[in-house]
């Protein structure tokens, strides 16, 4: 997936975690892609299989050889650079986009707006080995329309040696978690690292599922319209105003170099982070999730799933589900090839995930389980204008100071007025 950061730890799948939905607007379509990996035959046209450019090497020749590897249809990988999402938004407009391709979602308007087809019946075999968080922002009205592909999840790393020089425990509460950044900022390292922004960007919804909220709750309502909305929104403030935050590193949140060379003691980061920072400091570091809030709150995870689904404008609709279920449902050793071969990510299957080697023991058990029990990801009812009204609202509470009462009350009505937009469509069938 496009590019790497400083220590070269690949962009790659963990961007749909960065700034999780989609584009919905279309820009102009991007040209690129070569066609690449060629199936056994079958008589028609080739089946056409997008994916966008991962970061980790190997990935693209993985994706060439399971292509090969399927005899019943003649299958074309495109490696798509650049804006994927917008390249993808434009081609499923159009008569010449992708047969079966690669999507962070599908997004809502998407499956609305009849651009993708049912694979209900491609995943009913294995429905239930699927977390239920990774497969639930895919199902709109009771039916799956993209096919999980690879899990990325996001927790915090901690470095044991720092945490015990300065008696402090692995926090369990954000409370203890605010203590902790304040015990263990010096002059020469602070205490926690968030992003750049002071986690703008990247703690989205998650201190809300820390405080036993969401964004939008199961019956499709406003999931944050409560009093500890603003509290534990406001203890990440205090974490800011208290300049236990590293700012300003040299890369960002994604990257574990910040980490790594001591700039910070705790440091939020993501799966793909972990055999880097094996590597780099052996046993000196353990991992969590996010610290829950308050007598209601539980531990958050975010989590998220690149999805494999088929365009209603294909031409071999028939042909490109039964390949979408054959290399995503059917081919086991591919997808555990896939999550583990090139990076380090959770199979999308329960049952996968468990019988990975490299997943079975120390601190890559530990994230496998806090992802089981605690993941959530974005609802698929969550819109692009949603987030950025949220976001601007967290900027301006996390760096500003402003009152989070008050910013979120403008974010909620934001939020109703787009749900009730939604429902109006669904009424009229639109």
């Amino acid at each position: 997936m496009g590019g790497t950061t400083g220590s070269g730890v690949g962009i790659g799948r963990r961007r749909l975690l960065a700034a999780s939905g989609g584009i919905a607007a279309a820009g102009a379509l991007a040209a690129c892609g070569s066609n690449t990996g060629r199936g056994g035959g079958g008589s028609g046209p080739a089946i056409s299989q997008w994916y966008h450019q991962y970061g980790e090497p190997g990935t693209q020749r993985a994706v060439q050889r399971y292509a090969a590897a399927y005899k019943k249809a003649e299958v074309r990988v495109q490696w798509r650079p650049g804006d994927y999402d917008r390249q993808t938004a434009a081609a499923l407009l159009t008569d010449s986009g992708p047969d079966v391709f690669e999507v962070n979602g599908p997004l809502l308007d998407q499956i609305r707006g009849g651009q993708v087809v049912d694979l209900t019946a491609e995943v009913e075999p294995v429905k239930d080995d699927f977390p239920q968080a990774v497969l639930a922002p895919k199902t709109w009205q009771g039916k799956v329309w993209g096919i999980p592909q690879v899990i990325d999840m996001q927790m915090l790393y901690y470095r044991k040696s720092l945490l015990k020089e300065a008696g402090v425990q692995p926090p369990q509460t954000l409370d203890e978690l605010v203590d902790a950044a304040g015990k263990l900022s010096t002059k020469k390292v602070k205490g926690l690292f968030l992003g750049n922004d002071g986690g703008v960007g990247v703690l989205s919804g998650t201190p809300l599922h820390a405080a036993g909220l969401s964004l939008i709750t199961d019956d499709g309502k406003v999931g944050f319209d409560d009093p500890a909305a603003a509290r534990v929104l406001g203890k990440i403030r205090q974490l800011y105003a208290d300049k236990s935050l590293l700012l300003g590193a040299p890369t960002d949140w994604s990257d574990p170099a910040a980490f790594i060379q001591g700039l910070t003691a705790m440091q939020w980061s993501g799966l793909w982070a972990l055999p880097g920072i094996k590597k780099a400091l052996g046993d000196d570091f353990g991992v969590l999730p996010f610290p829950k809030d308050g007598a209601g709150g539980k531990p958050a995870v975010p989590v998220g799933a690149y999805g494999s689904a088929v365009s209603a404008r294909s031409r071999r609709k028939t042909e490109a589900k039964a390949f979408a279920k054959w290399l995503w449902v059917d081919r086991t050793d591919f997808q555990q090839d896939f999550a583990l071969s090139y990076g380090f990510h959770i199979p999308a299957r329960i049952s996968l995930a468990r019988k990975a080697k490299q997943l079975q023991q120390g601190v890559a058990a530990d994230a496998v389980r806090f992802a089981t029990e605690y993941g959530h990801a974005e609802p698929l009812l969550w819109t692009a204008a949603d987030r950025n009204a949220y976001q601007d609202a967290l900027s301006r509470i996390i760096k500003d100071g402003a009152n989070p009462e008050s910013e979120l009350k403008s974010v909620v009505r934001k939020v109703n007025a787009e749900l009730q937009g939604i429902e109006k469509k669904q009424k009229s069938g639109r």
